[in-house]
């Protein structure tokens, strides 16, 4: 479950960036992308339960070491990515502004 949400926070941000560089309202798809990548990690944090709940713990071993630190990079990039337009649309602004 978690790759399918993670999927769609993927698209979802693509989506986001695109609507912004065609100077239409992102904010919808940027609340729905960082939605997904919220679900997303909802989903993970249930395997690794399940996995606790099973003692599987070679799973727990193999795993979670390494998705820990792509979840957190993946994380920071679509929270990065999501709100990057309202940084551009700021500094459009500026830019607009100057050229009056």
């Amino acid at each position: 479950m978690w790759i399918i949400f993670g999927l769609a926070a993927i698209g979802a941000t693509l989506l986001n960036l695109t609507v912004f560089m065609m100077e239409k309202d992102y904010k919808l798809p940027m609340a729905i992308a960082l939605s997904l990548t919220a679900l997303t990690l909802c989903a993970e944090y249930s395997l690794i339960n399940m996995w606790v709940e099973s003692e599987d713990w070679a799973a727990l071993m193999d795993v979670v070491p390494g998705m820990s630190r792509a979840l957190w990079f993946l994380t920071i990039a679509a929270i990065f990515l999501n709100i990057l337009p309202i940084f551009l649309e700021g500094k459009r602004a500026r830019m607009m502004e100057s050229k009056k």
